[in-house]
């Protein structure tokens, strides 16, 4: 009995090195619940106001895309005075809109909240994302230039330049603007580069270099030069045919003219090129 009661017995050495443990435990395990608290309440941290501001921003603005670009579709389809050249090729760059607005704009959208801006939606998501989101910015813009091509060759070609002609050609032209698109945007699921790293979390375009000259200057720097030099055409031509209607312009003749002519009479108007003859 005194051997048990002495505080040097076994026994007694035993409790406060059991009480020492778990009172060791129950700090680690209260650093550890601090620990994961803290980060979940890091993790819940609310917005600020600029990022609340940014996402309402890229909200309406994806909405109204969508929203415009269909109320465009529908006034085509609706009207039959618009069944004609050019608003097919209108038409055309408002279905690539559409598309952008609908599945490009949204899962864009995503990433950019996600923390880091990784993907978290897995692999196909991002080769649908990325396929979609070639295939209709590079649709868009080569519709654009089909239109810069259509006024071109209205205005210089109004001979050749027929109805029939314009529609046929419109309709090869989009037809060969989705093509391409397709071309290019299929290329990195055949092979062309990666476009997806599960390891990383990112999903981007290829980033092979090959691709990247040839997606870029298809995609890009071609029908920029393409509207370019079409447009600075267009100006010389309208320049063309406004200094011929001011060289045919019709004026009224000079006093002395009109003195030859007759007195009492209206005053005669004849061309600027008959002019020269009476003054």
């Amino acid at each position: 009995t005194a051997e048990a009661l002495s505080p040097c017995s076994p026994r007694a050495q035993c409790q406060p090195t059991m009480g020492a443990n778990t009172s060791s435990a129950n700090v680690d395990t209260n650093a550890s619940s601090s620990v994961v608290g803290g980060s979940a309440w890091r993790g819940r941290e609310p917005l600020s106001i600029f990022t609340v501001l940014i996402l309402t921003l890229l909200v309406l603005l994806t909405v109204a895309t969508f929203l415009w670009n269909l109320l465009v579709l529908a006034t085509i389809l609706r009207v039959k005075a618009f069944h004609r050249v050019p608003h097919n090729l209108v038409a055309s760059t408002a279905v690539s809109d559409v598309l952008v607005a609908a599945l490009v704009m949204p899962l864009s959208l995503v990433k950019e909240l996600s923390a880091g801006r990784r993907w978290r939606l897995g692999r196909e998501l991002c080769l649908v994302w990325v396929c979609f989101d070639v295939l209709c910015c590079t649709a868009s813009i080569w519709n654009v230039t089909a239109i810069a091509l259509d006024r071109y060759w209205s205005i210089t070609r109004q001979l050749q330049y027929t109805l029939l002609a314009r529609r046929r050609i419109s309709n090869v032209m989009i037809a060969l603007t989705w093509l391409l698109s397709a071309a290019i945007s299929l290329a990195p699921l055949l092979g062309w580069g990666e476009t997806y790293s599960p390891e990383q979390e990112r999903c981007q375009l290829s980033q092979d270099p090959s691709y990247t000259i040839v997606s870029t200057g298809g995609a890009f720097y071609l029908p920029l030069c393409v509207v370019l030099f079409v447009y600075w055409k267009i100006y010389k031509a309208s320049k063309f045919h406004m200094g011929g209607r001011s060289r045919n312009a019709v004026v009224p003749l000079p006093e002395a003219a009109q003195v030859r002519l007759g007195k009492g009479r209206e005053p005669a108007l004849l061309p600027q090129a008959l002019r020269s003859c009476f003054s």
